[in-house]
């Protein structure tokens, strides 16, 4: 009998073939454009910081260091006005109230959105969404308005309610899609077992979308900490500036003369906590990414 050609001696002996594997020497030469490609971006977004560490710390004339390499220009920057730590410290407060503030509201609101049915939910959805689609500077002076007839005009707390705001569409969104990719059945199993609703909330989902909450807060946060035009209109206190408003006005000195000591300085110190941060939850942040995209 005839054997065919599915089951015949060479196509059972291809199929027993060990698959041929790729040595080293081709894996290195395969994968040479891609290293030179991600090396090659990672230069040019690497450069401007660089640059502007090195430059901090340079001699140059018309800054605060002028003779060799040194700190004088950080020192410049310490001492302006009410002093530098004044500005860190209200930069922070904006920065860790806003994500406080984003944090519980997208937390909860994600977990209602996924998990709930009521009237009108995706339309409150959409009108949360809407934000994104207003200007953000055309809304400052209507906020600014706002913000003084309630008591809180020239207020960091002010500004962080501002900023909150506008964080929320991003945040709701990112939370909704972290709660949706957990089956429900987990849900179900923990309600008999004797949870609630808060209790299945706070004990079983919480730990499963801390990578979303992960993402949500360093987003939240790095706007905060860089934000310039908020600030700007807001407050009007010199002793209430953000610290991206103190590297402004450093910038500009006697005559139009520019100070780019001084400058270059404040860009490190605005720089710093962000590497840190984003360094610190580098891995949490890529896994929130990817439970929206796996959801998606």
């Amino acid at each position: 009998m005839a054997l065919s050609a599915e089951t015949g001696p060479v196509t059972q002996l291809l199929r027993t073939r060990p698959a041929h594997r790729r040595g080293p020497v081709a894996r290195a030469v395969l994968g040479l454009p891609y290293a030179v490609f991600t090396g090659a971006i990672a230069i040019i977004f690497l450069y401007p910081l660089v640059w502007a560490g090195v430059s901090s710390v340079a001699p140059r004339s018309g800054s605060s260091q002028t003779d060799g390499w040194g700190f004088g220009n950080y020192a410049a920057l310490a001492d302006f006005q009410a002093g530098i730590w004044v500005y860190l410290g209200n930069s922070l407060f904006v920065s860790l109230l806003t994500v406080v503030l984003t944090l519980l509201i997208s937390f909860l609101g994600g977990y209602a959105f996924a998990r709930f049915t009521f009237p009108g939910k995706d339309l409150l959805f959409l009108s949360v969404l809407a934000i994104l689609m207003v200007p953000y500077g055309t809304m400052l002076i209507p906020l600014y308005v706002i913000l003084n007839s309630v008591g809180l005009g020239n207020s960091l707390v002010g500004v962080a309610l501002v900023l909150t705001m506008f964080q929320l569409p991003f945040s709701m969104f990112m939370m909704r899609i972290s709660f949706e990719s957990i089956p429900r059945e987990l849900d179900e199993v923990a309600m008999l077992d004797g949870c609630g609703s808060f209790s299945v909330l706070w004990r079983v989902l919480l730990p499963m979308v801390k990578p979303g909450l992960i993402t949500v807060g360093l987003f939240a946060f790095l706007t905060a900490w860089n934000d310039f035009i908020g600030p700007l209109i807001l407050i009007t206190d010199s002793n209430r500036m953000t610290v991206p408003l103190v590297v402004a006005n450093m910038r500009g000195q006697v005559m139009g003369v520019v100070d780019y000591g001084a400058t270059t300085a404040g860009v490190v110190v605005l720089a710093l906590p962000c590497i840190v941060l984003f360094l610190l939850l580098q891995r949490h942040y890529v896994r929130g990414f990817m439970s929206g995209a796996f959801k998606g």
